[in-house]
C-alpha cells in the first residue's frame, strides 16, 4: 500500500515487487551465463586466472562508471524509468552474443557491453525503489527486491545445469534471451515511474552537495573493506580447485544464490529494526569467514558449496543494507547522484580488488590471495566499528 512521507505520496511495495520481477527474469538470463562463464573463459578460451581477474575487475569498473553517469542524469531529468529501460535493454541484447565468441578478448568485449547495461539501470532503479517506499521501510524494500532478484539467480544456474547436456554452453547463451525479453515486457507495461524535482545545478554542484562530512566518512570506511572484496568468479574458480567439474559449476553458483534469496529480505527487515550499520558489520564478518575458509579448507567438493553459501550470505546482507543506507545521508532529490558517488567508489575498489586478487592467485596461489582479502576485511570491520561508535557519540 502506498504511503505518504513528508507530504509526498509513495508508489508502495507493489512497484518494488514489479521491479523485483523484472530483476528476477533478468537474473535468470544473466545467471544462466555467469554460472559457467568463468570456467568457459579459462578452460575453453584459454585465459589465465589473472586475465579473468582483469576481465571481472574492468567489467565491474565499467558497470560502476555507467552507474555514475545514469545516477547523475536521473536527478537532472527528474525521471527514473527511461534509464532503467535503456539499461535492461542493452544487457538483454548483449548476453546472447557470448554464443559467438571465439577468444577471451571477444568475451571481454561482450562482458563490458553487458555490464554497461547493468550500470545504466542500477542507480535509477535503486532511486526508484527508494522513491517508492518510506525511508523507515527502506531496508525491507531493498531486501524484498534483492530476494526476488536472487531467486532468478538461483533458477538461472539450475536451468543451465539442466540444459547444457542437451544444447551445450553456447546453446545456453542463446536461450538466455527469452527470460530477458519477459523482463523487458514487465518493465515497459507494469512498472510505474516517479517524477522528482529537476535539478538545475551542474553535476559537479550536485556532487559537492551530496559529499557532506558524514557521508564522506561512510565512503572511506566502505572503501577500506571494498579494496579486498573479490567477486563470485573466484568462488567458482576455487570450486574447481576443490574438485567441482565444469558441468557441475552451475550447482555451486545456485547454492550461492540460494543464500542470497533466503537472507536478503530478513537482513533488510533486521536492518530497519536494529540499525543498518550493525547489520552491515555482520556481512563483513561473514566475508572474513569466507576468505578464511579459502585459506584453510582442504580439497573436497563439499567445501565448495560451503564457501558458496557463505559468500552468498555476505552478498545478501551487504548489498541490501548498503543500498538502503545511502538515502539516510542525503536529500531526497539527490538520491541518484548519491548512488552515483557510492558506486564510483565501489567500482574503483572492485577493479583494484579483483586485479590484485587475480594477480596473487596466479603468481602466489589461492591461499595468498584469500589472505589478502582476510586482512582487508578485518581492517574494514575495525573501520566500521569506529564509524558506528563515532556516529553514536
Amino acid at each position: 500500500m502506498a504511503k505518504k512521507e513528508n507530504g509526498e505520496r509513495r508508489l508502495g511495495f507493489r512497484n518494488v515487487v514489479r521491479l523485483g520481477y523484472v530483476s528476477l527474469f533478468t537474473d535468470v538470463s544473466t545467471e544462466m551465463i555467469l554460472g559457467v562463464l568463468p570456467l568457459f573463459i579459462v578452460r575453453d578460451l584459454g585465459a589465465t586466472a589473472a586475465i579473468l581477474g582483469l576481465i571481472e575487475g574492468a567489467s565491474d569498473a565499467v558497470n560502476y562508471i555507467f552507474r555514475v553517469i545514469a545516477g547523475v542524469l536521473t536527478d537532472k531529468i527528474g525521471r527514473r524509468k527511461p534509464l532503467v529501460l535503456v539499461g535492461y535493454g542493452l544487457s538483454s541484447i548483449a548476453k546472447p552474443l557470448f554464443a559467438l565468441v571465439g577468444s577471451w578478448p571477444q568475451a571481454f568485449a561482450v562482458r563490458l557491453t553487458d555490464r554497461a547495461g547493468k550500470g545504466t539501470r542500477t542507480s535509477p532503479r535503486d532511486a526508484l525503489i527508494s522513491d517508492s517506499v518510506a525511508k523507515s521501510e527502506a531496508g525491507k524494500g531493498f531486501g524484498l527486491h534483492r530476494s526476488l532478484d536472487q531467486l532468478g539467480a538461483v533458477l538461472g544456474p539450475l536451468f543451465a545445469f539442466a540444459a547444457i547436456p542437451f544444447i551445450g554452453i553456447r546453446g545456453v547463451f542463446w536461450v538466455s534471451f527469452i527470460p530477458a525479453a519477459i523482463a523487458l515486457l514487465i518493465l515497459v507495461f507494469f512498472v510505474k515511474d516517479t517524477r522528482g524535482k529537476v535539478r538545475q545545478g551542474t553535476a559537479l554542484q550536485n556532487v559537492r552537495t551530496v559529499l557532506n562530512r558524514e557521508f564522506v566518512f561512510l565512503l572511506v570506511f566502505l572503501g577500506i573493506f571494498a579494496i579486498g572484496a573479490y567477486n563470485f568468479s573466484f568462488i567458482l574458480l576455487e570450486a574447481g580447485s576443490l574438485g567441482i567439474q565444469e558441468n557441475d559449476a552451475p550447482l555451486v553458483y545456485a547454492v550461492l544464490n540460494v543464500a542470497t534469496v533466503l537472507i536478503g529480505l530478513p537482513a533488510g527487515i533486521l536492518a530497519d529494526r536494529v540499525g543498518k550499520l550493525p547489520v552491515l558489520l555482520v556481512s563483513y564478518l561473514v566475508f572474513f569467514a569466507t576468505s578464511t575458509g579459502g585459506i584453510f579448507l582442504p580439497g573436497f567438493p563439499f567445501y565448495a558449496f560451503l564457501l558458496a553459501f557463505l559468500f552468498g550470505s555476505y552478498l545478501a546482507i551487504s548489498e541490501t543494507v548498503q543500498r538502503a543506507l545511502i538515502p539516510d545521508f542525503i536529500r531526497p532529490e539527490l538520491k541518484g547522484t548519491a548512488y552515483a558517488v557510492y558506486y564510483t567508489l565501489i567500482g574503483i575498489c572492485s577493479l583494484v580488488a579483483n586485479s590484485i586478487f587475480g594477480f596473487l592467485w596466479t603468481n602466489s596461489g589461492a591461499a595468498v590471495a584469500f589472505q589478502y582479502s582476510a586482512v582487508t576485511s578485518a581492517s574494514g570491520m575495525i573501520a566500521l566499528v569506529i564509524f558506528i561508535a563515532a556516529k553514536r557519540k
